[in-house]
């Protein structure tokens, strides 16, 4: 591009580079949970869709302007994947279970019965403890998606589990 004084061409600023070791060291931590949650419990999906999603992040540096919203579409996309692959093999022993779900309870089954955005909106907003323009940024959707998806979530985990354990949820 020539600047407007036609001196040349112009020198268009870079975006600062992404220091993704410190955005591990941040967002990481709380990006698994958070999947974890997503996954109800399936420690193997939460490691493998976060190390895939920063591995993802690591190719596309250049293009990503914010990555940890980037982060959290694609570790949820890749977690959703894994579990559709994951529902077509019969389920796991319960007792086989991951000890750290155990303190979920019934909350863990009934999160693999909602929907994936229901399930992503319920894990950010209410694990995650994310506000609902938040949550919106980081499934990749609108305010109002979210909320939608929040209320039909509450309202079948309340079916699922029974009216007191989802005001707790």
């Amino acid at each position: 591009m020539w600047d407007v004084r036609g001196k040349g061409p112009e020198r268009v600023q870079t975006p600062t580079a992404v220091d993704y070791e410190q955005v591990f060291r941040d967002a990481g931590p709380g990006l698994w949970r958070t999947v974890y949650a997503f996954a109800a419990g399936r420690r193997a999906v939460a490691d493998d869709a976060v190390a895939e999603a920063f591995a993802r992040a690591l190719e596309h540096a250049g293009q990503i302007r914010d990555p940890v919203p980037w982060l959290y579409r694609t570790a949820l996309r890749l977690a959703t994947d894994d579990l559709r692959r994951e529902r077509r093999k019969p389920e796991p022993d319960p007792e086989q279970a991951d000890p750290a779900a155990a303190g979920l309870g019934a909350l863990v089954p009934a999160l693999r019965r909602l929907s994936p955005s229901q399930r992503a909106a319920v894990v950010l907003h209410y694990e995650a403890d994310l506000p609902v323009r938040e949550v919106a940024a980081r499934m990749g959707t609108t305010v109002a998606a979210v909320k939608v998806h929040l209320f039909r979530g509450r309202g079948r985990l309340r079916e699922l589990l029974g009216s007191e354990e989802a005001e707790d949820a």
